[in-house]
């Protein structure tokens, strides 16, 4: 009787370490959960803080954009003056050069009517020339020799020396209209010249110009496009601080509920896996959400998704039944997309099956741990496969 009340005492004991030790993870698994998601906090914030940053950045590129569209479109309105000046420009220079050209043509008629008249006046001198001397010797001897005095002789002379004068002189001053005249126009031709070198020159600028403007065109539209990718980057960084912001709120939201289950299992005990009763098609349902959750894991990490609801029967602070734990509300993302459904109705692998038969059984890789999800950075726990547990 001695030994057996001895055997009961220290069962009891054993039971009641056990029982402290289970509670003291579960504490110790609650409470680093909640440094995990006032960590994630912290890094939502300065993800948050660096999204308005960034956002600010592209603000003020935008503003520097509009500015330099602004200065864009004022030196185009001066190139499009500077254009408008030299198309008139060239306009007035055409103008001048039509002119030169009909003085040209005005000056080649009078040089064509004064050869017309010197060759004219040179055919009359030949002849009165021819007349006077080659066929009218004899005449103009006898004239001379008819002559009632010396006086009138001399009279007769002068007249003959007259007329010479008059065809030289008149056929001189031809000539010398004439050469003005080719002088004039040789000048007309020259200025024309002139004229058609600025025109080019004007050309040359109207084309530069007009290169400048296309090319300045370009750079504005260009601008445009920065500013909408900019003005669009905006409303992508606005809309990703509001996702941050709704994020910021749900982790907050999510501290407070992890916060409340560590006060409420701090006051509460865990029951050994012996004292878990099981009902009929738990097996198939918790072999399901592994194959949900983690069917394409490795075979531990499978077991370890299967102790975790395991490990929430367990717990006071949840449902005491593995269907209670795996349909209780926002808990298992397969259970809300129909997917569970889908594979309820399908059944498992056979991997799952032998997973969820150690789960119940009491084998836990992942020790008290109540959480899992897709490994992330801000996460401190134990990593199987592609989930980090906690």
């Amino acid at each position: 009787m001695k030994k057996s009340a001895i055997y009961n005492i220290t069962a009891y004991c054993l039971c009641s370490a056990l029982i402290i030790s289970f509670a003291a993870n579960d504490a110790l698994t609650a409470k680093a959960s909640v440094e995990t998601t006032s960590q994630k906090i912290k890094d939502a914030e300065e993800l948050k803080k660096t999204t308005e940053e960034m956002k600010e950045a592209t603000e003020q590129k935008k503003e520097g954009l509009k500015d330099q569209k602004q200065e864009l479109e004022s030196y185009l309105s001066e190139l499009n003056e500077n254009l408008t000046k030299i198309t008139e420009n060239i306009g007035e220079i055409e103008t001048k050069i039509a002119d030169k050209q009909t003085e040209i043509e005005a000056a080649q008629t009078d040089l064509d009517a004064a050869l017309a008249e010197e060759q004219e006046q040179y055919d009359l001198m030949k002849k009165r020339i021819k007349f006077m001397y080659e066929r009218g010797d004899k005449s103009l001897m006898m004239t001379f020799f008819s002559s009632r005095s010396y006086a009138d002789f001399l009279n007769k002379a002068e007249y003959t020396t007259r007329i010479e004068d008059y065809d030289r002189k008149m056929y001189d001053n031809l000539i010398q209209i004439r050469s003005d005249i080719e002088a004039k126009e040789e000048k007309l031709r020259g200025e024309q010249e002139q004229l058609q070198s600025l025109k080019k020159q004007a050309e040359t600028e109207e084309r530069k110009v007009s290169n400048l403007v296309t090319s300045t065109n370009g750079s504005i539209a260009q601008t445009d496009g920065q500013i909408s990718a900019a003005e669009l980057e905006t409303a992508a960084y606005e809309a990703e601080l509001a996702a941050q912001e709704e994020n910021l709120a749900a982790l907050k939201k999510q501290l407070a509920e992890e916060q409340a289950m560590i006060a409420k299992a701090a006051k509460m005990s865990w029951r050994n896996i012996s004292e878990v009763s099981f009902q009929e098609g738990d097996r198939d349902l918790l072999a399901c959400i592994i194959y949900c959750e983690a069917g394409n894991q490795p075979y531990t990490g499978q077991v370890a998704v299967g102790a975790v609801v395991i490990n929430r029967v367990r717990s006071a602070a949840f449902p005491n039944t593995v269907s209670g734990v795996i349909y209780q509300p926002r808990q298992f993302s397969p259970v809300a997309s129909g997917r569970l459904a889908t594979r309820l109705a399908i059944g498992a692998s056979s991997s799952c099956y032998q997973a969820a038969d150690e789960a119940m059984s009491g084998a836990t890789p992942v020790g008290n741990c109540l959480y899992f999800r897709t490994v992330i950075p801000q996460i401190n726990g134990t990593i199987i496969g592609d989930h980090v547990f906690y």
